[in-house]
């Protein structure tokens, strides 16, 4: 005969927080999935654009168009080292331009290039559409 083991029983307060937390988990990986198919007609993938976007729409701590590498990590939750690999291919897409940090000879500043704006110009609607409709009522 089989021992079984006996182990702590989940309440209903933990299964609901468990389910809760897969959920959320359901609907990032599907979303992501979703702006990758979406956004390789423009050559980019779901990270890429959030690189791009953050360039685009912010403002870097010195109120310049120029973001320190650290400063793009905190927005797009990347390891350095896989932001500093994706901004290499940006890069080499000739779709951002990186720059010695004046502040800091060991930082790195990223801007977008002028293709990097019309690309991120032409995928930000459907970034946004995919978004509304992946997210429509999450949350709400």
């Amino acid at each position: 005969m089989a021992a079984t083991k006996a182990g702590p029983t989940a309440t209903d307060a933990e299964q609901r927080l468990v389910k809760q937390w897969r959920d959320i988990l359901a609907v990032h990986a599907s979303t992501q999935c979703e702006l990758d198919r979406e956004l390789h007609q423009y050559g980019l993938g779901a990270s890429d654009f959030e690189v791009l976007d953050v360039l685009a729409a912010g403002v870097a701590e010195d109120g310049g168009d120029a973001f320190r590498v650290q400063e793009i990590a905190c927005q797009v939750h990347l390891s350095q080292s896989a932001l500093s690999r994706l901004i290499g291919r940006l890069e080499k897409d000739g779709l951002v331009e990186r720059g010695m940090c004046n502040e800091d000879r060991r930082g790195v500043r990223v801007c977008l290039t002028d293709k990097g704006h019309r690309v991120h110009a032409e995928a930000r609607p459907v970034q946004r559409a995919v978004l509304a409709r992946m997210l429509e009522g999450f949350g709400a």
